[in-house]
């Protein structure tokens, strides 16, 4: 056997191994996935209960003594169940997968590479867990109050009316025997849908200070180039808080908020990533500064 082919069998050994043990962590993974999901099919109903929660609030407060959804077809709740059991899966399984991820790219990586990487492993779920705290908390219950206060706008301009020209003349309450009476069924799909659409999209703009941190500790960016480029920033939040959310201003408003502040707390720690890094090039001697060494040239000329 030729000194060649000893080298094609060394180089393919390694290979062999990585696919080996990426296939391991992939399975673990999997299984994990597959824990998860059951698990979280034994609480489904009360995790849906939960997300429909500011839906419930807003027609109570619209009035609403007993909020009701319905589901159209045999096999909609069921199928509500289990993709609610995919999410929450994913989210009880996600400590394994990462570690499992972590322990495959672990021994690749220097030990100033790995105690750069594992903060970052560690602040992205974190980050997400916010985010979709703050859609679920604060912007969901928003966007229920706009979109369902629509069915009482007509009697809020009536009592106003009547105030100004006296309760007779305007009633506050249309007859029920008169037109048809529009109200609100709404179908158990379709109002998931709208609620994890907004924990989906904030919990990953949550990730952009980890996204952009990390990419500023590789180099990838820098905190001046992310100020140069705010106002093209400006216009991609814009469009994506337009993608991402229902054609309402107010949820459009907040997303577009949140998402520049979390792109300026970028800058800042980006900022804050390149003044560590040059003070300990600085501390062994290997920092360059190129407007030092225009200065030195100027005074030598």
């Amino acid at each position: 056997m030729s000194s060649g082919d000893d080298e094609l069998e060394d180089s393919a050994a390694p290979l062999i191994e990585h696919l080996a043990e990426l296939r391991t962590r992939l399975i673990r993974s999997v299984m994990a996935f597959a824990v998860g999901i059951v698990l979280a099919f034994t609480v489904a109903e009360p995790i849906l209960q939960f997300l429909l929660g500011p839906i419930e609030a807003t027609l109570r407060e619209l009035g609403d003594p007993s909020p009701t959804m319905q589901y159209t077809s045999p096999q909609e709740y069921l199928f509500t169940l289990f993709r609610i059991s995919m999410v929450f899966g994913f989210a009880l399984a996600f400590p394994v997968i990462g570690f499992q991820m972590w322990r495959f790219v672990a021994p690749g990586l220097y030990k100033q590479e790995k105690n750069a990487f594992l903060p970052f492993l560690i602040a992205s779920p974190v980050m997400f867990l916010l985010g979709a705290s703050f859609a679920h908390f604060v912007v969901t219950p928003l966007a229920m109050a706009f979109f369902l206060g629509f069915a009482d706008v007509p009697s809020i301009i009536a009592d106003l009316m009547g105030g100004l020209v006296g309760s007779e003349a305007v009633p506050a309450v249309p007859d029920a025997s008169e037109g048809i009476r529009i109200t609100f069924f709404g179908k158990v799909n379709e109002s998931l849908d709208i609620t994890l659409k907004f924990i989906m999209a904030f919990g990953l703009c949550f990730q952009l200070p980890v996204l952009l941190t990390l990419m500023g500790k590789a180099g990838l960016v820098s905190a001046g180039g992310l100020k140069s480029v705010r106002k093209y920033a400006v216009v991609g939040i814009l469009v994506l808080a337009a993608l991402v959310t229902p054609p309402d201003v107010i949820t459009q408003l907040i997303l577009f908020v949140v998402v520049y502040g979390l792109y300026e707390v970028s800058i800042q720690l980006v900022s804050r990533v390149e003044r560590k890094r040059e003070a300990e090039l600085r501390a062994q001697g290997l920092w360059f500064d190129e407007d030092e060494d225009l200065d030195d040239d100027k005074d030598k000329t």
